[in-house]
C-alpha cells in the first residue's frame, strides 16, 4: 500500500469506531423527558404552609380629585356710586385667602366689604330702614366681635349705625355719611330746639308768677290800710257815744265805714289767686313747640346717622376663601358681571367608594394621601356621604371628602388639581395575631371553623378555631378546642397523582428548549 491508501483505510476504521461508540453510548444516556415519562406518578399528599404571627389591617381605597370647594362668582352692586364704578386699587392676587371683615376690592376710592351671610346685597341700609338684610348685617358683625345692638331687631337704629361705623374704622377707610344737606338740616333742627326751650321757660315763669298771685309787700299794706280804717271807724263810732255829744259826727262815721268796706275788698283782691289758665295755655304751647322741634332734630340727626352702601359690601355663605380667578384690574370698570371666582381656602381631595365601602368610613379617620410624585402625605375625612348643590351622585356609590394635611407650597401645588391615590384604613388587629390563610379554614359539622394541623409524625389533628378579622388572604385565627401556635403547618390544600408526561415542568423545559 502506498501512503494515500493507509491514510483513507484509517480514516474509515476510525468512522466504524465512532458509529459503534455512539450507537453504545446512547443505549446508557436517558433524557429527562424519556427519565420522566418512565418514572412512577407520584403519591398524593398535602399541602401545608405555616401559622404566622402578623398585623391584619383591611383598607378603602379610593381615588379623588383635589379641588378648592363650592367655587361662586363674586358680583357687586354698583347701582348706587353714581358715577363709573372704576376699580381704585385692592385688586387680590389669585391663590389670595380673603376672609370676613377684609376688604376684597376698592372701587371709586370707597371699599367692597366681605362678610358672611345667604341674602345677597340688593339694598343700601340706613337708619329707619327694617328687614332680613338689617339681621343678617347685625350677626355678620357680631362674628367680627362688633356690637350691632340688639340682634333680635330688624331695624338699623343707631346702634346698628355705630357698629357700622367701627367696621369702617377697623378697616381703615372713612364711614360714609348723609352728606351737606343732612348735616345742615340738624343745624337748623338744633336751632329751633334752642329757641323752643326758652320760649317754654319764660311761659313757665310766667305760669309760676301767676300762680303765686300779688307780692307779700302789697298783702301787708292792704292789712295795713284795713287796720287803719278800723281804727278810724272806731274812734269816730266812740266820738258819738252821746250823740248829743258836740263831738259827734254821724258823717264821719259813715265816711269811715265805706273807707273800711273799701280796704277789706281791696285786701281780698289783693290776697285771692292769680289766674292762671292764659299763663298754663302759653306753656302748653311752648312745651309742644319744643316736642315738634325734638322730633325734627331726631329725624335730621337720622338722617347723618352711618349708613351702608350697597355697593360697599358683599355676602358670601362662608369665609375664609380662596381667590381663584380676578376678572378686574386697577382702572378697569366693574361691571354687573363678576369681579373674581372664588371657592372655599380649604384643599380638599373628593372621591367616592362603594356604599358598603361608605359603612367603613367615619369622619375624622386619618387618611394616607400619594401624592403624583410619589410622596405620601396625612389626611383626615371630612364628610362621608355630603351633599353637594348641584352634583348627582353615582347609582351605588357615596361621596367621600378628605382634607390634607400641613402641606408645604410645593405639594400644595403638586396636589392642586390632581387625580390621587388615597388609603384609609378601616379595621386593624391592633397587634400582631395567629393568623393563617383563609384557604386553611373548613366547616365542622356544626358549622364551626377548623383548620387541619400536620404533626412532625405526619399525623393531622383537626383544631376548632375562632375566627377574627380577615385581611390581604389572612384570617385572624383563636384555638377553641386544641392548640395552635407559630409555626404550626396547617393544610390547605392537598396535591394529586398526574401522568409524568402532563408536567407542566416539563412543557416548560421544552418550550425553554424550543425557544
Amino acid at each position: 500500500m502506498n501512503g494515500s491508501s493507509r491514510t483513507l483505510w484509517i480514516m474509515g476504521l476510525v468512522a466504524v469506531v465512532s458509529l459503534g461508540a455512539g450507537l453504545g453510548l446512547s443505549q446508557l444516556i436517558t433524557s429527562p423527558a424519556d427519565a420522566a415519562a418512565q418514572a412512577a406518578p407520584p403519591d398524593a399528599g398535602p399541602i401545608t404552609v405555616p401559622v404566622e404571627r402578623r398585623t391584619l389591617a383591611n383598607d378603602v381605597v379610593l381615588r379623588g380629585d383635589a379641588i378648592y370647594e363650592n367655587p361662586v362668582s363674586v358680583v357687586l352692586e354698583t347701582g348706587d356710586i353714581g358715577g363709573p364704578a372704576i376699580v381704585t386699587g385692592q385688586v387680590p392676587v389669585v391663590g389670595a385667602t380673603i376672609d370676613a371683615g377684609q376688604v376684597i376690592l376698592e372701587v371709586a376710592g370707597r371699599p367692597v366689604i366681605l362678610l358672611t351671610g345667604e341674602l345677597p346685597v340688593y339694598r343700601t341700609l340706613r337708619p329707619g330702614v327694617s328687614g332680613p338684610d338689617v339681621l343678617q348685617l347685625k350677626a355678620a358683625l357680631a362674628v367680627l366681635g362688633i356690637n350691632p345692638g340688639d340682634q333680635a331687631s330688624p331695624a338699623y337704629d343707631s346702634a346698628t349705625s355705630a357698629a357700622v361705623e367701627a367696621l369702617y374704622a377697623r378697616v381703615g377707610y372713612p364711614a360714609p355719611s348723609g352728606g351737606e344737606d343732612a348735616q345742615g338740616a340738624v343745624t337748623a333742627a338744633t336751632e329751633q330746639v334752642r329757641s323752643a326751650q326758652d320760649q317754654v321757660a319764660a311761659a313757665q315763669r310766667a305760669l309760676a308768677a301767676a300762680r303765686a298771685g300779688t307780692p307779700q309787700s302789697q298783702r301787708v299794706q292792704a292789712q295795713a290800710d284795713v287796720n287803719t280804717a278800723q281804727a278810724t271807724l272806731n274812734a269816730a263810732r266812740t266820738a258819738c257815744t252821746d250823740p248829743t255829744a258836740p263831738e259827734c259826727d254821724q258823717i264821719a262815721i259813715v265816711a269811715a265805714e265805706g273807707d273800711l268796706a273799701a280796704k277789706i275788698a281791696l285786701r281780698e283782691e289783693i290776697n285771692a289767686p292769680g289766674d292762671t289758665a292764659d299763663a298754663q295755655s302759653a306753656l302748653s304751647a311752648a312745651q309742644r313747640g319744643l316736642a315738634d322741634a325734638q322730633s325734627a332734630v331726631s329725624k335730621a340727626r337720622t338722617g347723618v346717622l352711618t349708613p351702608l352702601p350697597a355697593s360697599e359690601l358683599v355676602y358670601l355663605a362662608a369665609a375664609p376663601r380662596r381667590v381663584d380667578s380676578v376678572e378686574v384690574s386697577r382702572g378697569s370698570l366693574a361691571g354687573s358681571s363678576g369681579v373674581m371666582s372664588v371657592s372655599g381656602a380649604t384643599l380638599q381631595i373628593a372621591g367616592a367608594v362603594p356604599d358598603a365601602d361608605a359603612e367603613l368610613i367615619a369622619e375624622g379617620s386619618a387618611v394616607t394621601i400619594e401624592l403624583p410624585g410619589g410622596d405620601e402625605v396625612a389626611g383626615t375625612v371630612q364628610s362621608v356621604g355630603a351633599a353637594v348643590e348641584g352634583e348627582q351622585p353615582a347609582e351605588g356609590r357615596t361621596r367621600v371628602v378628605v382634607v390634607p394635611g400641613e402641606l408645604t407650597d410645593a405639594q400644595r401645588a403638586e396636589l392642586q388639581g390632581a387625580n390621587v391615590r388615597m388609603t384609609i384604613p378601616v379595621s386593624s388587629t391592633q397587634g400582631d395575631v395567629l393568623a393563617v390563610p383563609t384557604a386553611a379554614l373548613t366547616a365542622g359539622p356544626g358549622g364551626e371553623a377548623r383548620v387541619e394541623v400536620l404533626g412532625d409524625d405526619g399525623e393531622s389533628t383537626l383544631v376548632t378555631v375562632e375566627t377574627g378579622l380577615a385581611a390581604d388572604g389572612f384570617v385572624e385565627v383563636t384555638a377553641t378546642d386544641g392548640t395552635l401556635e407559630e409555626g404550626d403547618r396547617v393544610v390547605v390544600g392537598v396535591t394529586s397523582a398526574q401522568d409524568p408526561a402532563d408536567d407542566p415542568t416539563d412543557e416548560a423545559t421544552s418550550d425553554e428548549g424550543a425557544g
